[in-house]
């Protein structure tokens, strides 16, 4: 399996758990919503049924008679009100039907009956094939006879007499019951309706979710699949690198075998030179790749301490004079007068700088120019190596702070470059929170600046 298709499942993977995850976070969500909503509504319904049966509980009981035949007193109280076994007038007047307090006719419906369970008297209203049983529950929720559900309150009714004659005890204390009822048909058809949104809006939820699942799973392996491409790439240039000089060591040490006894002492010494360039050369390679390894990994434990950028700038270009006048190439350097002290480690300040005046110098012709400069501006202290070499071109300048990369590659295996140079310059200047950059044209040289906060120490003046 190679691994773009790896990569392709774990982002598969990743993105099937997202959308799980999400999905049943959302269905639990969902389902929260929908049972809270249904009991909210449920329960606002029966606070104003309750609500309208304490009004009517209120305006009925001082008026309540205390006989056992009520029906002229419930004809005079509420006028609207049919009473059983007579003829009921289904049109009452408006004063008639503001007598009973409701205002929703089509939605609520009364009933009374006496303490024995007797039906008294009824709102026209009622609904058809209503159970005429009589049931003491306070709550009930029934079916009528053509399928309709009604959600019905009861509530007991006293008589003004019967507070003073009755004892609480007593079986006949309540003159009768009062019970108000409704229709369902709205409260069902209101959650009819939240659930058509679930049945709908819940797939195309959880479309959104896999699509979103499958971006953001994009996303995070986005920075793992180009760190597996570094990786490979390193790999592939560390090997190259290494093949080269092992290749050479070893075709030496093969030579140098087959020598014939009488040639030893002639061709040894020149061959054994070779055998310790490429070892020096793969030492180099894998003592930088060490020390990049422990830059990225931030293992020194040596704290910051306060270096002059001056004395570094000075005791590098006396060190590099020597060079630079071998290949040709006139180097000179600007310091100013006044030390200018940064915090970091000296060794790897040296270092950097040191990588940058070398890679100025190898790409520098003979009678060139490199000029180290140092300056100080508000708050940074500016290091700049400029030469006049042979440039980099804009789409390699980019590049150029990869590890093993070569604007070209034959002369810097020939100078014995090993393409670590500025990758170790990067590191380092990220440690020490500096900021390293480069401008250059095409046969007309670059400038690399390496910029860098003051310490609290900053800038101090020689008297």
């Amino acid at each position: 399996m190679n691994s773009h298709q790896l990569f392709r499942r774990s982002r598969t993977r990743l993105a099937l758990w997202y959308a799980l995850v999400m999905g049943g976070i959302l269905s639990l969500s969902g389902f929260g919503m929908y049972r809270s909503l249904v009991q909210s509504n449920w329960a606002a319904m029966e606070r104003e049924m309750e609500s309208i049966a304490g009004t009517l509980h209120d305006s009925l009981e001082p008026m309540l008679p205390a006989s056992e035949d009520p029906t002229t007193v419930l004809r005079r109280i509420l006028p609207e009100l049919c009473l059983a076994g007579q003829s009921c007038n289904a049109s009452p007047t408006l004063i008639q039907r503001h007598t009973t307090g409701i205002s929703d006719r089509s939605t609520y419906y009364i009933r009374l009956f006496n303490h024995r369970g007797n039906l008294l008297a009824f709102s026209p209203n009622q609904p058809v094939a209503l159970p005429q049983t009589f049931i003491s529950a306070p709550w009930q929720t029934f079916r009528s006879g053509n399928g309709d559900r009604y959600h019905q309150f009861t509530i007991i009714l006293h008589s003004s007499e019967s507070h003073h004659t009755a004892p609480q005890s007593s079986p006949h204390a309540s003159w009768g019951y009062l019970q108000i009822g409704r229709t369902l048909e709205s409260f069902d058809a209101e959650v009819k309706r939240m659930q058509w949104i679930l049945v709908i809006g819940f797939p195309i939820a959880l479309g959104l979710v896999a699509a979103s699942s499958w971006w953001l799973s994009g996303l995070a392996m986005q920075p793992i699949y180009q760190s597996y491409q570094q990786q490979q790439q390193f790999t592939a240039n560390a090997a190259h690198e290494l093949r080269s000089p092992l290749a050479s060591l070893l075709a030496t040490v093969e030579a140098i075998l087959r020598l014939p006894p009488s040639n030893n002492q002639q061709e040894i010494p020149m061959m054994l030179h070779t055998v310790e360039r490429q070892g020096r050369r793969l030492s180099h390679l894998i003592a930088d790749l060490l020390f990049l390894t422990s830059l990225e990994q931030h293992s020194s434990p040596k704290p910051l301490q306060p270096c002059c950028l001056n004395d570094l700038v000075s005791d590098l270009t006396e060190e590099f004079l020597e060079l630079s006048t071998t290949s040709g190439i006139h180097l000179t350097s600007q310091i100013p007068d006044g030390e200018i002290y940064v915090l970091g480690h000296e060794s790897q300040l040296y270092r950097l700088v040191s990588n940058l005046l070398a890679n100025a110098i190898q790409y520098t012709p003979a009678e060139g120019y490199v000029i180290v400069s140092l300056e100080a501006h508000d708050h940074t202290a500016a290091i700049t190596v400029k030469d006049t070499g042979i440039g980099i071109a804009p789409s390699e300048q980019t590049r150029i702070f990869e590890r093993f990369y070569r604007v070209d590659s034959d002369r810097s295996r020939k100078t014995g470059g090993t393409g670590l140079g500025l990758a170790i310059a990067q590191a380092i200047a990220q440690k020490h929170h500096a900021h390293l950059r480069v401008e250059s044209q095409l046969e007309r040289g670059s400038i690399f600046t390496l910029e860098m906060a003051f310490s609290s120490s900053g800038t101090q003046k020689i008297g």
